[in-house]
C-alpha cells in the first residue's frame, strides 16, 4: 500500500516533468552547474547573453549547451544536490531535455512519499494512518512543485527524511535489544534487584544493571551516511543532525527506563550518547567531505589555488589544498550569514509554516488560447508554477502540530512520539529564526512539509482513539476530500497548465500571494 501511494504520487510529479520548457527559477544555477559538472567534473561561469539573447532562453531550446567559461564558478552551496540533478540528467537525455532536468528531484519526491508512510508505521502501527499520511504529501502543492523543478531543496527533505527513518529503526532495534537482555539478565542467579520508585504499579521491577550495549546499530550508521549527504547539499543538514542525534540518544536512555534497568538518563548519556557520537560525528564528516571529491581532484576547481596565491594566510599548518578548502568554506560562510538583498518573495521564516509569501517560480503569458485557456477564449492565457503548499494541509497541519504537543504532554502524559513530530521542526525551521533579516524563500520549508503532516497524523491517531470508527471516518472522509478538492483547484498553477488569467487570479486567496 505505501509502495501504491508513492506511485500515486510519482505520477502527479512525472506527468508533464518536461513543461515547461525553460529554465523555472533557480534551475539556471543548479541546471546549468550540474550540467557543467558533467563535462568538465566542476561548475563553470556562464555568459549572461549570447549574441543578445539570454542564455537561460538558449539552454532551454538546447542551444550552446557548450557554451560555459573556461573559469571555475563560484558557488555557495556543497556540490552533492548538484551531483543528482546531474545523475537524472545522465540517466534522461541530457542538456537539452528539461525532463531530465528534474527527474532527480521527481524521484526525491516519489521516495519521500514512501519512506514517510514506512515511518508512520513505525510510529502508529496503523496502515490507514500511513495511508493518510502518504495521501497529503502526494498531493501537496509544495511537494509537487518542488518535485518538477531542479532545485536542491527536495533532496534535503529526502535524506532528512530517510535519516529519520533510520533513527527510528535503530530505535526499534535498542528497545527490543534491551528487553531481551532484561529478560535474560532476570533470571540469571544473584541477580540484583532495586527497591521501586514512583507510584507507577505498571513499572517493571528494576535491574542493577546498566544494560547492553546499543549505541551502534546499522540503523544509525546509516542515518549520519544520509544526514552526511543532506549537509552535503546544503550546510543546513548539520542542524537536522544534531537534533535528530540528540532526541535518538535520549529515546535510547528512555527505553533503558522502560525495559527496567538503573541509571537510565546517565547511563544513556555516556554508555550511548559519547559512544555514539564518537562514531556518528566522524562518519558524518567523513560523508560530507566525500561530496567535494571533484573539488580536491580538479586543480582548475574555484579557489583551489589560494593557499598557494596567499602564502602565511589561513589556518598555516593545514596542506594547502586543505587550506584553500577551509577559506572557501569561510567566505561561503559570511555570504550566508550576511545575505540580505531585496527580493520581491523574500519570505521571513516565522511565516513559512502559514505559507504567507510564496515563490513564484514561473509566470508565463502565452500566445493564443492552449490548454484550459480554450474554455476562456476572449482572456489572456497564463502559465504559472507558484511553489505554494495546500493552504488546507499547511493551515491544519501547523494547528495540529501546536494541538499534538498539548495532547502529548495533558493527556498522553509525555509520548515519547511527540519528539518525532517536533523532530524536522527543531532541526529544519527554528534555526532559521536566527537569520530573520537574511533573504530567505518560503519554498526552504519542504523540509519540514513531512513533520507537518505527522502533526496532522497524530491528531488524527488520537480522535481515532477517542471517537467510534463511523463517527471517526466520516470526519476525516470529509477532511480529506475537501482537501484533495483543493489541491485539484490549485493543481494547474502548479504545474504550469495553461489558464486563463482570471482563473490563476481566482487562486489568490491572500494579496501575498500575488
Amino acid at each position: 500500500m505505501p509502495i501504491l501511494m508513492a506511485v500515486f504520487g510519482g505520477l502527479l510529479r512525472f506527468i508533464r516533468l518536461g513543461s515547461p520548457r525553460a529554465v523555472v527559477f533557480d534551475e539556471t544555477y543548479y541546471v546549468k552547474d550540474a550540467w557543467t559538472m558533467i563535462m568538465t567534473g566542476e561548475p563553470r561561469n556562464w555568459p549572461e547573453t549570447i549574441n543578445g539573447v539570454d542564455i537561460d532562453n538558449l539552454f532551454a531550446q538546447g542551444m550552446y549547451l557548450n557554451a560555459w567559461d573556461s573559469s571555475a564558478e563560484y558557488v555557495v552551496h556543497p556540490p552533492f544536490g548538484k551531483w543528482c540533478i546531474a545523475l537524472g540528467m545522465q540517466l534522461f537525455g541530457g542538456a537539452a531535455n528539461t525532463f531530465a532536468w528534474r527527474a532527480a528531484t521527481a524521484v526525491a519526491g516519489t521516495v519521500a512519499i514512501l519512506i514517510l508512510c514506512r515511518i508512520i508505521l513505525r510510529l502508529f502501527h496503523s496502515l490507514p494512518m500511513a495511508m493518510i499520511g502518504g495521501f497529503l504529501m502526494s498531493i501537496d502543492g509544495m511537494g509537487i512543485t518542488l518535485s518538477r523543478t531542479g532545485l536542491l531543496d527536495n533532496f534535503i527533505m529526502v535524506f532528512a527524511l530517510g535519516a529519520f527513518a533510520c533513527m527510528l529503526g535503530h530505535r526499534d532495534w535498542a528497545r527490543d535489544r534491551l528487553h531481551r537482555a532484561y529478560a535474560r539478565e532476570s533470571v540469571q542467579r544473584g541477580v540484583r534487584w532495586l527497591p521501586p520508585s514512583g507510584n507507577d504499579p505498571a513499572a517493571p521491577l528494576r535491574l542493577d544493571s546498566a544494560g547492553p550495549f546499543i549505541a551502534f546499530s546499522w540503523w544509525r550508521l546509516s542515518a549520519a551516511i544520509l544526514l552526511g549527504l543532506t549537509t552535503g547539499v546544503k550546510w543546513s543538514g548539520a542542524y537536522l543532525f544534531a537534533v535528530f542525534c540528540v532526541i535518538s540518544v535520549l529515546w535510547d536512555a528512555w527505553e533503558r527506563h522502560v525495559a527496567g534497568f538503573r541509571s537510565w538518563l546517565i547511563t544513556g548519556l555516556w554508555k550511548d550518547g559519547l559512544l555514539a557520537a564518537a562514531y556518528m560525528v566522524p562518519v558524518y564528516i567523513a560523508t560530507y567531505l566525500a561530496t567535494w571529491i571533484g573539488w580536491f581532484t580538479h586543480p582548475d576547481s574555484y579557489m583551489h589555488d589560494w593557499a598557494e596565491k596567499n602564502p602565511g594566510a589561513g589556518i598555516t599548518w593545514l596542506p594547502q589544498s586543505w587550506r584553500s578548502f577551509v577559506e572557501y568554506h569561510v567566505q561561503m560562510w559570511q555570504f550566508h550569514t550576511t545575505l540580505d538583498a531585496p527580493h520581491d518573495y523574500k519570505a521571513n521564516p516565522l511565516t513559512w509554516p502559514i505559507q504567507w509569501r510564496p515563490t513564484s517560480f514561473y509566470w508565463q503569458e502565452l500566445d493564443g488560447h492552449p490548454g484550459l485557456c480554450s474554455l476562456s477564449p476572449d482572456s489572456k492565457c497564463v502559465a504559472a508554477i507558484t511553489s505554494l503548499g495546500n493552504p488546507l494541509i499547511w493551515w491544519l497541519g501547523s494547528a495540529c502540530v501546536i494541538a499534538a504537543i498539548i495532547i502529548a504532554v495533558a493527556v498522553r502524559r509525555g509520548d515519547w512520539r511527540i519528539w518525532a513530530v517536533l523532530a524536522g521542526f527543531l532541526g529544519g525551521w527554528l534555526p532559521w529564526a536566527q537569520y530573520l533579516n537574511r533573504t530567505t524563500f518560503t519554498f526552504y520549508a519542504i523540509v519540514i512539509l513531512p513533520w507537518i503532516i505527522l502533526g496532522f497524523v497524530y491528531v488524527a491517531d488520537w480522535l481515532r482513539s477517542r471517537l467510534d470508527a463511523f463517527t471517526f471516518w466520516w470526519i476525516m472522509g470529509g477532511v480529506l476530500v475537501i482537501i484533495a478538492l483543493v489541491s485539484v483547484f490549485f493543481y494547474p498553477i502548479w504545474t504550469a497548465i495553461p489558464v486563463p488569467y482570471e482563473f490563476w487570479l481566482s487562486h489568490m486567496w491572500l494579496e501575498s500571494w500575488i
